[in-house]
């Protein structure tokens, strides 16, 4: 059956286009999330076909995973061999995720047991050495039990990728969609960043004037953490080093979180000292300037009518990168408002030779403001050839990046 998802295939990106994923869904209460799991991969460009147990069809009717995917559900194995078509020839998946898992269901795959459409496809996946993720869901105690910890470690040694639950009010409850789909993109990314040491600077940074009041910029750091998804994706050891973000950042990114631009400033020349990087993307929104006179009180405002502040330049961060690092690929951002694109590239031209950086990033927050989850950039190579990129979500922008960047140093 086809047409149900055509509405919204590919609206968050393609990132999945091509793959095919088959969601197993056991009988936890999560199961109800199931349907929003799979419209937020197929709104990435995913296709999913649904497979559940009986005990999941007693939480949620298979029309409702029919209705979510467009694809037939399996629910029991017929003379079509279901779990064999899925896992070979030209119906064969992708990626087999299981969410959510149930203890029952992750114990009977660790020992072989295959009683259910899931199991079975598990254990033909696990033959055909398909990738496999978990998402486990069940009261904190259960996975917590001895057995299900040793039947967890059994399956990670047989290259099971398991999804880290929520822990709240005494229950491990299922990731949210968002962090699978990172879980995903993981395990289906081309690896040509592996064995790379990448780190990013992203967020803005906070420069106090008193105990309680600051000075700061409006970026939301979501550009640095999804280039830090994107190279941890492709197999980079990531450090991230933010400002202040509510952004999510997985357990996986190694992320050393900052204030201030002289924090910043820091933590970057410690960490390129004490291992080689073999890429560097400045993203952040550093401060320019600090309050020379930073206050430990607060400011009384009913004793202070007018407050005058005298701002000192921060240090600035890409200017030491190569002074410290100098075999690094440096990929620096600058932001400009309301100038031409004559004048964005011009003044891009001298801060990437200032900075003696490999590219630079290039957008004016007039047109595309701080906090959007899209972007519109142009992107300098340091021989001046430009790329304007369309107006794309962040994550694409980021793959886009290291695209190019790895394109450039290719041909060195």
């Amino acid at each position: 059956m086809e047409g149900f998802s055509d509405d919204i295939s590919g609206k968050l990106g393609d990132e999945l286009s091509g793959k095919r994923i088959v969601h197993c869904i056991t009988g936890s209460i999560s199961a109800y999330k199931a349907p929003d799991i799979v419209r937020h991969l197929i709104r990435h460009g995913a296709e999913v076909i649904p497979v559940m147990s009986e005990s999941a069809q007693k939480v949620i009717h298979k029309n409702t995973m029919e209705w979510a995917t467009g694809n037939e559900v399996i629910t029991e194995l017929s003379g079509k061999i279901e779990h064999i078509l899925l896992t070979s020839g030209r119906g064969k998946a992708d990626l087999i995720l299981v969410a959510p898992a149930t203890a029952n269901t992750i114990s009977k795959i660790a020992n072989g047991i295959d009683d259910t459409p899931v199991t079975s496809v598990i254990s033909s996946a696990l033959g055909a050495k398909i990738p496999i993720l978990v998402a486990p869901a069940m009261h904190e105690t259960m996975i917590e039990h001895s057995i299900i910890q040793e039947n967890i470690k059994k399956l990670k040694e047989h290259s099971v990728i398991f999804i880290p639950p929520r822990f709240e009010e005494g229950k491990a409850k299922i990731a949210n969609e968002s962090t699978i789909f990172e879980y995903i993109l993981n395990a289906l990314a081309k690896k040509d960043l592996l064995g790379k040491r990448v780190l990013v600077t992203g967020g803005p940074t906070i420069e106090k004037i008193d105990a309680i009041r600051f000075i700061t910029n409006a970026s939301s750091g979501k550009t640095g953490v999804e280039l830090a998804r994107e190279a941890s994706s492709r197999g980079a050891k990531v450090t991230l080093i933010t400002g202040p973000t509510r952004e999510d950042i997985e357990e996986w990114i190694d992320t050393i979180k900052v204030e201030t631009a002289r924090e910043m400033y820091d933590a970057v020349i410690r960490k390129l000292g004490e291992a080689k990087y073999d890429m560097v993307i400045a993203s952040a929104a550093v401060s320019d300037y600090y309050p020379s006179n930073k206050l430990t009180y607060k400011i009384r405002s009913e004793e202070v009518e007018r407050l005058q502040l005298e701002l000192v330049r921060t240090p600035k961060i890409i200017d030491a990168v190569k002074r410290v690092s100098p075999e690094s690929f440096l990929i620096i951002f600058k932001a400009e408002y309301d100038v031409s694109s004559e004048e964005l590239i011009k003044r891009g031209i001298e801060r990437l030779r200032k900075a003696d950086a490999d590219m630079a990033v290039l957008n004016d927050v007039s047109k595309m403001g701080f906090g959007s989850d899209e972007n519109q950039v142009l992107l300098l190579s340091k021989e001046g050839k430009v790329k304007e990129l369309p107006r794309v979500r962040k994550r694409i922008m980021a793959r886009i990046i290291l695209d190019e960047a790895l394109s450039v140093l290719s041909k060195r």
